[in-house]
């Protein structure tokens, strides 16, 4: 009797296992969706999340990190599809930054969206964050949140990433021992430089002019580390468009996405293709 209680015990403990887990997280699903919803009724928007935690899980030592991927950009992309050209767009992001090309195809597609679009930074937007920042017609800050330098970083896994204007200048320094691989890396960061700097102006020429280029250097060429911190009163005072005026429930919604080992997508929005307004529903 008491074996047949034991594996009773046992097979309840392993069905909660299992059970559980999917339970809670469909019931956080159900919460953050109630969330989306409201923030959108309130403000008559298509609300974005790209919340990028860092996972606490790890292989070998080494812990995942979460950044724009492409994947990030696909979902992105399809959102704004779905949504009205003149449906103003709320797009909330915390992410350390990410790859150049998914972070330029989200920019450019906030950019060409006709209705007014908005990115809310809870926490922090740093590096292609902050590139997608650019793109929007205002930036909402929490009065501590950070924005970051948009500065290449090149290099590989095993060799870790080096900013690309240390690197020239790296080159200006007399050496005649360098190799053809250093001599190529440095024409790769040249471009890369060029690169980033260009697409900063178109993003920013509309809005201000006379300030575009300025700012694409100040942001793109090397200036700081890339982990500096451009605060709401340094944004200011470079000329972009932002405010402390963070909408309700901003930080509410942010809860509801803890820090937790599984993988899960971070990039979320309603999927229902929206009416334009006045229609019906």
């Amino acid at each position: 009797m008491t074996m047949v209680v034991l594996i009773l015990i046992v097979a309840l403990v392993a069905a909660a296992l299992l059970l559980v887990p999917p339970l809670l997280r469909r019931r956080r699903e159900r919460r953050r969706r109630a969330l989306l919803r409201g923030f959108e009724q309130r403000r008559s928007s298509r609300v974005i999340t790209m919340i990028h935690r860092q996972e606490t899980m790890s292989l070998l030592g080494i812990p995942f990190r979460r950044f724009i991927d492409i994947e990030d950009a696909e979902q992105v992309l399809r959102a704004i599809r779905m949504t009205p050209a003149e449906m103003p767009i709320d797009l909330i992001l915390h992410t350390p930054g990410g790859l150049v090309l998914a972070s330029d195809q989200i920019a450019y597609a906030l950019k060409r969206h006709a209705g007014r679009v908005t990115v809310i930074v809870p926490h922090y937007a740093m590096s292609g964050g902050t590139l997608v920042a650019l793109a929007a017609d205002e930036i909402l800050m929490d009065p501590d949140a950070v924005l970051g330098p948009v500065d290449p970083q090149l290099g590989s896994l095993l060799r870790g990433a080096w900013p690309a204007a240390s690197i020239l200048a790296a080159l200006e320094q007399p050496n005649a021992n360098r190799d053809d691989e250093t001599l190529i890396l440095g024409d790769i960061a040249r471009k890369a430089v060029v690169q980033v700097r260009d697409t900063v102006v178109e993003l920013v020429r509309d809005r201000m002019p006379a300030e575009a280029e300025a700012l694409a250097a100040t942001l793109s060429e090397g200036r700081w580390t890339h982990d500096f911190p451009i605060r709401l009163e340094h944004a200011r005072q470079l000329g972009l468009p932002v405010s402390d005026a963070l909408p309700e429930g901003v930080h509410e919604l942010m809860d509801r996405y803890p820090r937790r080992a599984q993988r899960r997508p971070s990039v979320e929005f309603i999927p229902t293709p929206y009416r334009e307004p006045g229609q019906d529903r």
